[in-house]
């Protein structure tokens, strides 16, 4: 998959509104290999915005196209093949598995494909500096040590566009940095597309285009 494009897209929640955005009643085109970042106040759709892109929702008028198919009509079988090959995504409330232990929720991930070695992976949690709560359980960790885990796991699959949501806002500087290098890093090397969001805090990176909801 090489593009995901908006057209014109406006969610039922805001019909009959005339928004001041750069994605909703727009023609916005999200492109493989390239950095984006999605910026919005709370209340203007960033929650929607994603589930959108993941195919949990279809409440909008418009049309989001994955290259030049309409999404709309995509099965469920469909959206899940695409979840595991070409789109993966960090939820802003994580979804971890808080009974399983940090290794476990990324490994049970990467059984999927097996994209990664367990030795790269452990090697992920060293310089994030939670090498120690590898075999912790998920349920006993920091919220920010969870945004590290989840990170991982999301980085454990093939994928054409990569869908953050809110990955920083629990992490310091350092860790930030770390975090996002480890991510383009991974992303270059499949040379998939990124799409930042935040109300916020943010990577600071070198975007190729910055939106605002």
């Amino acid at each position: 998959m090489d593009r995901i494009v908006f057209d014109n897209v406006l969610p039922d929640v805001f019909k009959g509104q005339h928004l001041d955005s750069d994605i909703w009643q727009s023609q916005t085109t999200f492109e493989k290999g390239k950095l984006n970042l999605v910026l919005a106040d709370s209340g203007k759709g960033k929650s929607t915005f994603c589930s959108y892109v993941l195919g949990y929702r279809s409440d909008y008028e418009g049309k989001i196209s994955f290259d030049s198919e309409d999404v709309i009509g995509y099965s469920i079988d469909k959206w899940c093949s695409l979840r595991r090959t070409s789109i993966s995504h960090l939820f802003q409330e994580l979804r971890l598995f808080p009974e399983l232990t940090a290794i476990e929720n990324v490994l049970i991930k990467n059984s999927l494909s097996g994209h990664k070695t367990e030795a790269e992976i452990l090697d992920w949690f060293k310089r994030l500096g939670i090498e120690d709560k590898v075999d912790a359980k998920v349920e006993h960790m920091s919220f920010g040590q969870q945004q590290r885990v989840a990170m991982m796991r999301a980085l454990v699959q093939p994928f054409d566009f990569l869908l953050v949501d809110e990955p920083i806002s629990h992490l310091d500087d350092r860790n930030s940095a770390i975090m996002a290098d480890i991510m383009m890093t991974e992303a270059r090397k499949q040379g998939a597309g990124v799409i930042v969001t935040s109300i916020g805090k943010h990577m600071d990176l070198e975007y190729d285009k910055i939106y605002r909801l």
